[in-house]
């Protein structure tokens, strides 16, 4: 039975499994050695960790780099580092949901996302949703991204035949005048057509 109390069997319990940190008291929760030892093979143990060392830069990085969506259990601070933002995306794109508004403004940051978990365009700033070069390579990487793009790049042949011939079925979110283009159409279901038959 281990003592939740005593350093020595708390850091023996989190190596074996980082998730019970949630069971040590409240002054090895505020410990580095435990809280670094729980976060290196359970990256979401953060959220059990003291606030403090939810500030600690060494800590947090030790934790996305585990697993990005621990970005959650971050600081507000830490969510508006870029450096810090940038390896948990890069670990799971989704993680941008997670950053201050400021990053999912951030380009540079948002194509990193997109690139790892396309999806991750949901968390984009409007701005980025209108941002061709963002929206491209979210579709480039699942054409079901098109859904989280702007009303005007649903609209734009180029992204749409992008997110076609990545996955057919992201023809469903092309907006309506685009689809009533027959010439559109046509080629937008030949693409399909040929990923459906596998010669693509």
């Amino acid at each position: 039975m281990t003592d939740w109390n005593n350093k020595r069997e708390v850091l023996e319990a989190v190596r074996e499994d980082g998730s019970r940190l949630e069971r040590a008291s409240k002054e090895l929760k505020a410990d580095k050695e435990v809280v670094l030892e729980a976060v290196q093979n359970y990256g979401s143990a953060l959220e059990h960790a003291s606030k403090e060392q939810q500030t600690d830069k060494e800590v947090v990085l030790v934790a996305i780099k585990k697993d990005g969506s621990a970005l959650e259990h971050a600081s507000k601070k830490l969510q508006g580092d870029k450096e810090v933002v940038l390896v948990a995306v890069k670990q799971n794109g989704s993680a941008l949901e997670y950053a201050n508004k400021e990053l999912q403004a951030d380009k540079e940051v948002v194509l990193e996302a997109v690139k790892e978990h396309s999806s991750a365009l949901e968390y984009a700033s409007k701005k980025l949703q209108e941002d061709k070069d963002v929206v491209l390579a979210a579709v480039k990487n699942s054409g079901y991204a098109l859904r989280y793009a702007s009303k005007k790049l649903q609209g734009d042949q180029d992204v749409v035949l992008a997110a076609v011939e990545q996955n057919g079925d992201a023809l469903g979110y092309a907006s309506e005048p685009l689809i009533s283009n027959q010439e559109f159409l046509r080629e937008a279901v030949n693409i399909a057509g040929k990923i459906t038959h596998g010669r693509y």
